[in-house]
């Protein structure tokens, strides 16, 4: 990761992408129930809104609670560490979800066609 603003903006182009798939396919294929797409956009936008404001934390303790800035960096580095693999597990298990829902609201001939290629 270079930077928050990065990865804020790499959350971001990741759940635009789903937001257009889903959209994309419902021009494409008919039979998709405009109501399950509604909440597939919306499950969408509440998963970056919450992984957004999940890159912005803070470290609850300060240099003075350390015997030297070595150990203070490397409980520092532990912390960061640890959130952002917590992060990332919950916007993957996010995107999963998803996909799964996206695929279900795929029309039946639809899959059909698919699975057969």
């Amino acid at each position: 990761m270079a930077n928050k603003r990065q990865l804020k903006k790499e959350i971001r182009f990741v759940c635009g992408d789903l937001a257009a798939e889903i959209l994309m396919a419902r021009a494409i294929y008919p039979g998709f129930d405009n109501d399950t797409v509604v909440k597939i956009i919306n499950d969408i936008a509440r998963l970056q809104e919450s992984a957004v404001s999940a890159v912005s934390f803070s470290f609850d303790k300060t240099p003075r609670d350390f015997a030297d800035g070595a150990a203070y960096r490397k409980a520092l580095n532990a912390y960061n560490k640890k959130a952002y693999a917590k992060l990332a597990e919950e916007f993957h298990k996010g995107v999963e979800a998803i996909v799964k829902e996206m695929n279900q609201a795929m029309p039946e001939e639809v899959r059909q066609a698919n699975k057969a290629k």
